[in-house]
């Protein structure tokens, strides 16, 4: 389901098949299409359905005159799928394993990973972590790609593959004044549990960074934050 490529500088990519990211290219805005011209086939009837709820919508939708109905509700359909499909695409990871270390892509942003920072390997859930030599979570990145696929990549070029989190016991939930926090952690958890509750992915992700530096690793269950130490 996932392209596995060896090439000749002893890399290996783990990266989704060209045929299903054309796939979603194709499948979201047909989607979308279908989905608006079944809407606009029935904003009539709905309209005159006194207790249907968003009925000034449905009246807009079924008073404009053919084909114009038909045609933006198509062209409003397409562009809706091909912006979901833009948003896939911007989420997609490809993982690049070497010898000398791990590059993680998404979209326009890659990070690499020397071989002797990373002192284990993991997936958990749909998260792939790297972790530091000091106990700290270097990466974790969120993907659809194969548990199995990641697994035997990092394996062929030699790094520790992991069966779970070996910190999975440490964390502890976070509450307002939980003891036991390093100074200046305590507002950074504070405002990236706004940026959850808010779903501000970059500005949790850059709060997450900021926790580390202070030996902080964080993981999030639907929104709450899970803490822990480092041995740094």
């Amino acid at each position: 389901m996932f392209r596995k490529i060896m090439d000749s500088t002893r890399r290996t990519t783990v990266a989704e098949p060209g045929w299903q990211v054309g796939l979603v290219w194709v499948v979201f805005p047909l989607l979308g299409a279908a989905l608006l011209f079944g809407v606009e086939l029935i904003s009539g009837w709905v309209a005159a359905l006194e207790w249907a709820p968003a009925q000034g919508i449905f009246r807009l939708i079924s008073s404009i005159p053919s084909p114009w109905d038909t045609v933006a509700a198509l062209g409003a359909g397409v562009l809706g799928g091909l912006f979901i499909s833009l948003l896939a695409a911007v989420e997609r990871l490809r993982v690049e394993v070497a010898d000398d270390h791990v590059e993680l892509a998404r979209d326009d942003h890659d990070h690499a990973y020397d071989r002797g920072a990373i002192s284990g390997v993991f997936v958990e859930g749909k998260q792939l972590v790297l972790l530091g030599v000091d106990g700290g979570e270097l990466a974790r990145e969120t993907s659809d790609l194969r548990a199995s696929d990641l697994e035997e990549a990092f394996r062929a070029h030699g790094y520790p593959w992991l069966p779970g989190d070996p910190h999975a016991a440490e964390y502890r939930r976070w509450i307002e004044g939980v003891p036991g926090l390093p100074v200046g952690a305590e507002p950074l958890l504070k405002a990236r549990s706004r940026a959850l509750r808010d779903d501000k992915k970059d500005d949790a992700a850059d709060l997450r960074a900021e926790l580390a530096r202070l030996g902080v690793v964080v993981r999030d269950e639907k929104k709450r934050q899970f803490w822990r130490t480092t041995g740094r």
